[in-house]
C-alpha cells in the first residue's frame, strides 16, 4: 500500500509544478475577468482558488493538455457566473471598477491622472453599456486570448467572437471620439 501511495505522489510532483506555472503566469489576468464578471475580490480570489484545483484534477486524471489556458478562462467563466448567482448577482456583467485595484494598470502621475481619469470612466461607461457576450469578448481578449479560444470560453462561434469584438472596439473608438 505505501508503494502505491509513493508512486502517486512521485506522479503528482510534475503535475503540481505544471499547475503552480499556470497559476504564476494565469493568475492575475484570470483575477481581472473575473472581476469584470462582478463579483467582490474575495468570491474573485476562491472561484482563481478553485480554477486551479480543477485544473489539477483535470491533469491527474489524465485528460488532454490542449488549449489549457483556454480551458482554465471557461473553468473561471463558469465558476464566476455561478458563484454571482449564488450571491444573488443576477444582473449584467459589470465593469471591473476599484475591485481590482493596482491589477488594471500603475497610476499615472498627478497632472495625467485626471485626463486619463476622464477618459477612463468615459470608456467604461461606453463598455458597461455594450451587451454581455461582447464586454466577454472584449476583457478576454484584454487578457491575451486568441478568438477561437474566446469562442471555446463563451461557447460561440468564431464568427461571433468576430462580430462582437468589432461591435465592441466599435463603440468604444466611438466614446472615445466623443470625448
Amino acid at each position: 500500500m505505501a508503494v502505491g501511495n509513493s508512486t502517486a505522489v512521485q506522479l503528482s510532483a510534475p503535475l503540481e509544478a505544471e499547475v503552480v506555472q499556470f497559476f504564476e503566469q494565469l493568475r492575475i489576468p484570470m483575477l481581472r475577468y473575473i472581476l469584470s464578471i462582478g463579483l467582490q475580490m474575495h468570491d474573485a480570489e476562491e472561484v482563481v482558488q478553485e480554477v486551479f484545483l480543477a485544473l489539477f484534477q483535470h491533469l491527474r486524471r489524465g485528460k488532454p493538455k490542449t488549449n489549457l489556458k483556454a480551458w482554465v478562462f471557461r473553468v473561471g467563466h463558469n465558476l464566476a457566473l455561478r458563484q454571482r448567482m449564488r450571491n444573488g448577482r443576477r444582473d449584467r456583467l459589470q465593469c471591473p471598477g476599484e475591485a481590482a485595484g493596482g491589477l488594471l494598470h500603475p497610476q499615472p502621475d498627478p497632472e495625467e491622472e485626471f485626463a486619463e481619469g476622464q477618459r477612463q470612466r468615459q470608456l467604461l461607461r461606453a463598455a458597461s453599456a455594450l451587451s454581455e457576450v461582447d464586454r466577454c469578448c472584449l476583457y478576454l481578449r484584454a487578457e491575451g486570448l486568441r478568438y477561437r479560444e474566446i469562442a471555446d470560453v463563451l461557447g460561440i462561434s468564431l464568427g461571433g467572437v468576430s462580430l462582437s469584438l468589432g461591435r465592441a472596439l466599435g463603440r468604444l473608438a466611438q466614446a472615445d471620439k466623443e470625448r
